[in-house]
């Protein structure tokens, strides 16, 4: 197998603080972006409205796009260019413009009086607000059922405390993507529903390749001196080159589809790209070490009882 480091014998361990302070500031600078902007940017699947992508012969501004839109009472419409300035994504919130069937007569007819050049509608899609909302609900279900069974998975295979850091894990690398998704003003679809499942998967399988290193070494008992930290660290070390190997190979793809995908696929790769690096980022600074941390805490509430019970003992 090709070997892009030779012998590694990184400490990763003793950098895990601020590995959690990095992976904190991320996470809140998203979860404070949404907070301020009031939630998710959610796309026609789960908010509901009408979708409709206009090609025109040539190209417009966003601004000629709205003044149109403004004359059939439609101005309110979040506008969008999708891959040039030729071709616009329009997007009609659910209870202002009512059904299909109206929408799309005044979206065309606001074009053609405002004297914009001439347009072909490539795409029409109508989602009704209920739909939305069961959307949204049954988004928020299918994640936290894939959380549930890889959790009861992880915790079989090893013991609890890897079936938690394991989903600690997935969730920071969920809210990463979210809050980069938030940031970048990038809408929340069922194209990058499927994306964040696919972060999780792909997370997991990298974060059980490591435990799976870890729990051999452990299997073999500690050698004089060393400690967990080491056999972690060891543990990580053994598997980096997979790791950076497979991260960079899926990396390489996605970003051949980020770029030449479409403006169809874009939401989707970038969601993936992000999911790439978080999930290798994590499996190395947030899931094995949160073992470490765990095991040291259990330790020394056991020496505390001790030194209680001692205590006890002696003034008797």
């Amino acid at each position: 197998m090709l070997q892009i480091f030779v012998s590694p014998r990184y400490d990763f361990i003793s950098k895990r603080r601020w590995a959690y302070l990095i992976s904190l500031a991320v996470t809140l600078a998203g979860l404070l972006h949404i907070a301020y902007k009031g939630g998710l940017e959610y796309g026609i699947d789960f908010a509901g409205g009408t979708l409709a992508q206009i090609r025109f012969e040539q190209g417009t501004t966003v601004d000629r796009v709205r003044g149109a839109l403004d004359r059939v009472r439609l101005g309110e419409s979040v506008i969008q260019e999708f891959g040039d300035r030729q071709e616009y994504l329009i997007r009609v919130p659910a209870g202002s413009g009512g059904g299909l069937e109206e929408v799309s007569k005044r979206i065309e007819s606001g074009l053609r009086e405002a004297g914009l050049p001439k347009f072909e509608v490539r795409r029409l899609e109508f989602v009704g607000p209920q739909v939305g909302r069961d959307l949204q609900l049954q988004a928020l279900y299918a994640v936290l059922a894939g959380m549930t069974g890889i959790l009861i998975y992880t915790a079989i295979r090893f013991d609890f405390k890897g079936g938690v850091a394991a989903i600690i894990a997935l969730v920071h690398d969920v809210l990463v993507a979210l809050a980069a998704l938030s940031l970048t003003n990038r809408e929340m679809s069922l194209p990058v529903l499927a994306a964040l499942l696919t972060i999780v998967g792909y997370s997991i399988n990298d974060t059980i390749v490591v435990f799976d290193r870890i729990r051999e070494h452990r299997g073999r008992g500690l050698r004089k001196g060393e400690t967990l930290a080491d056999v972690i660290n060891t543990a990580i070390n053994q598997t980096l080159s997979r790791t950076i190997l497979t991260s960079l190979t899926v990396f390489l793809v996605v970003a051949v589809l980020y770029v030449f995908g479409g403006e169809v696929l874009r939401d989707f790769a970038f969601a993936l790209l992000v999911g790439v690096v978080t999930g290798t980022y994590s499996s190395i600074f947030v899931a094995a070490p949160i073992i470490v941390d765990w095991e040291a805490w259990i330790r020394s509430r056991e020496r505390r009882a001790k030194k209680a019970v001692a205590k006890a003992g002696a003034g008797r």
